[in-house]
């Protein structure tokens, strides 16, 4: 157990390596005990992930392709903007508390996360893998709605998010906008499922940072229109009546429990 424990070691010191290595001298991390710079890693990746990939989204959607995803009084102004990204850099380096705990519980044999595809197969590996996200699916619906149900954890945490509440204040530079606690209640359910599914650790490693891409995608307000995705379209609604649309990448958990409200049905209704 001893040894196969080490393959995580070994990976996630590769990842320190890659990052850390890349942008600072390694006299100023390799002093650090391994768990903190497996959060320094995350911190500086999950930063530089959500503003490159939030400047250049804006940039396509807002300059590039203006008025053609989004009209011109529709375009979210610089300050809101800014706003966003300063509540998501104060709440970055709590986030990135959930990778580093969640790397140290798989690293001392916690959880039921596996190194290696080989060791289960392909087959099963596609069936963790679905049987993981559908976890997710549910976790993330029922955290979301919690936040919205329960008073207080709507005032004093989900608030901070819903203040952009139009589509001229959404952007996605508001995917991370969140208290810290909020953005960390929503992303548990990765963690969670650790020790319900085997997991692949690669496979887990890489979805929970991509929260970051899908996050953006879904405030961009541009309906992809791409069933059942749990698009942009979904979310705008969400934003602008709080009931509805509480699903993170499909349709199906708003659609069982009786939440769902389609972009295409309200345009139908406008016309």
């Amino acid at each position: 157990m001893d040894e196969y424990l080490t393959l995580f070691v070994n990976e996630t010191t590769l990842y320190n390596q890659i990052v850390l290595g890349s942008i600072l001298p390694e006299k100023l991390w390799a002093p650090f005990p391994h768990f903190v710079q497996g959060w320094l890693r995350s911190y500086i990746a999950g930063t530089l992930l959500y503003l490159i990939s939030g400047f250049i989204w804006c940039f396509y959607i807002y300059h590039i392709k203006r008025n053609v995803y989004i009209p011109k009084d529709a375009i979210p102004t610089r300050k809101a903007m800014y706003m966003q990204i300063y509540v998501a850099m104060k709440a970055m380096p709590w986030y990135c508390a959930l990778p580093a705990i969640s790397e140290y519980m798989v690293e001392n044999g916690w959880t039921r996360c596996f190194s290696r595809i080989s060791d289960v197969g392909w087959a099963s590996y596609v069936w963790y893998t679905g049987l993981y996200l559908i976890f997710i699916e549910f976790g993330i619906y029922w955290m979301h709605r919690e936040l919205h149900d329960i008073k207080p954890l709507y005032k004093y945490l989900h608030a901070t998010h819903h203040i952009y509440n139009k589509q001229n204040t959404l952007s996605p530079f508001a995917g991370l906008a969140f208290h810290p606690l909020d953005g960390i209640l929503q992303a548990v359910p990765h963690v969670i499922a650790l020790f319900l599914v085997p997991t692949h650790f690669t496979t887990h490693i890489v979805l929970i940072f991509m929260e970051a891409i899908w996050t953006a995608n879904i405030h961009d307000c541009i309906h992809g229109k791409l069933w059942p995705v749990m698009g942009a379209g979904y979310h705008t609604i969400h934003h602008t009546t709080y009931r509805h649309n509480y699903g993170h990448y499909t349709v199906w958990m708003d659609w069982m429990f009786g939440t769902l409200r389609d972009p295409l049905e309200d345009e139908a209704k406008n016309i």
